[in-house]
C-alpha cells in the first residue's frame, strides 16, 4: 500500500545544495545568515558547494533515517527504570487482532530545526482502519509550538481514538512540516480550535465523511511543505503486525518512539533508559544526556468502550 506522504519531500531528501540554502535564508535560520547562495556561487571549483553541505551535514534535520523503538507499559507504582526495545524484538499482543485501539502523542522534541527559535510544527498522523472487509485511510492533524532544544508540552494528546485493527496489524505514518509562513498562520490556528483538540474518533462502521476529510487534511499538509519558509522535516511509516519475522515490527499496547538519525546504528537502545520519575529518556550512565535529536513518541493502548 502506498504512502500517504509519498509526495512530500523532507529537507533530508533534498539532493539539490541550492534548493536546501535558499530555503535556510527564506526561513532567517540563524546558523546560515547572509547571502549563503551568492557565496557558494562566487567560490570556484565547487569548493562553496562542499563547505555549505559539510555546514549542513550533520544537521539533526538533514537525516533522513529513522530509529524506531519501545517501551513497554509501566507496572503500576513503579519508578525503576524501564528499557528501550527496537519493536523487531518484542512479542506482539494478538489479543489486539481484530479489536479497537487508540493512538496519543506523548512527546514530539526538537532538538533543532531549520529556522532557529520557536517552531510551529504541523504533526500530521496517518493510518489504515479496518471496516468490515475494506480499509479506508484516516489522517489527523494537530500544530505545536516548540522551542528549539525542548519538547511541545503535551503528553496524552489524543489523535486516533478506537482505531480498528486488522487481522494482519496496522500501519502508521507520520510527516512533520516546520511552518515559518506567516500567511499560514491562519491554517494552524484553525487545527488549533476546539474540533481538533480531541483526536479523530473512528467507528466500526464506515463513515462517509472520513474520506474527504482526510484528502483535505493531507492536501493542507502537501500545500504547506511546499511553501516558501516552510520546511518538512521528518516523515515515516511503520507497520506493526503479529508475525514473528526477524526484521518485522509487533503490535503492542506501550510507547513507540520514532528518532530521526543519520543512520540505523547511531544509537544503540541497551545504553539508554525511560526512567519514570524523570518522565524522560536518557542515557544508562548520565541522567542528564538525553537524545541529541528530533523524535516523536507516540502511545498504543486497548480501546475501551
Amino acid at each position: 500500500m502506498s504512502s500517504v506522504f509519498a509526495d512530500i519531500k523532507v529537507i533530508g531528501e533534498c539532493e539539490e545544495p541550492e534548493w536546501i540554502a535558499a530555503k535556510l535564508q527564506q526561513m532567517q535560520d540563524p546558523d546560515f545568515r547572509g547571502d549563503v547562495l551568492e557565496n557558494m556561487n562566487e567560490t570556484p571549483g565547487g569548493k562553496g558547494i562542499l563547505e555549505f553541505l559539510n555546514l549542513v551535514q550533520d544537521q539533526p534535520w538533514m537525516y533522513a533515517s529513522h530509529k524506531f523503538g519501545y517501551i513497554a507499559p509501566r507496572k503500576p507504582g513503579s519508578m525503576k527504570p524501564q528499557i528501550i526495545q527496537h519493536p523487531s524484538a518484542i512479542a506482539a499482543d494478538t489479543s489486539l487482532k481484530n479489536s479497537s485501539i487508540n493512538i496519543r502523542l506523548d512527546r514530539l522534541h526538537i532538538a533543532k530545526y531549520p529556522g532557529g527559535g520557536t517552531h510551529n510544527v504541523m504533526v500530521t498522523f496517518a493510518a489504515r482502519n479496518q471496516v468490515a472487509d475494506t480499509q479506508e485511510t484516516v489522517s489527523f492533524s494537530q500544530t505545536y509550538r516548540v522551542q528549539e532544544g525542548q519538547s511541545a508540552g503535551i503528553a496524552g494528546y489524543p489523535v486516533f481514538i478506537g482505531l480498528n485493527v486488522g487481522s494482519q496489524g496496522v500501519a502508521f505514518e507520520c510527516s512533520t512540516v516546520n511552518v515559518k509562513n506567516n500567511e499560514d498562520q491562519a491554517i494552524l490556528s484553525t487545527l488549533e480550535s476546539s474540533p481538533f483538540q480531541s483526536g479523530l474518533k473512528l467507528l466500526t462502521t464506515a463513515q462517509p465523511a472520513i474520506a474527504p476529510f482526510t484528502e483535505i487534511t493531507v492536501g493542507v499538509v502537501k500545500m504547506l511543505a511546499q511553501r516558501n519558509e516552510n520546511v518538512a522535516v521528518q516523515k515515516f511509516y511503520l507497520g506493526l503486525d503479529f508475525e514473528n519475522m526477524a526484521m518485522g515490527c509487533r503490535l503492542a499496547e506501550g510507547n513507540y518512539i520514532a528518532i530521526q538519525v543519520p543512520d540505523e546504528i547511531a544509537i544503540d537502545w541497551k545504553q539508554w533508559i525511560y526512567k519514570p520519575d524523570l518522565g524522560v529518556i536518557v542515557h544508562k550512565s548520565d541522567d542528564y544526556e538525553t537524545l541529541p535529536y528530533n523524535y516523536v513518541i507516540f502511545r498504543v493502548s486497548r480501546y475501551e468502550n
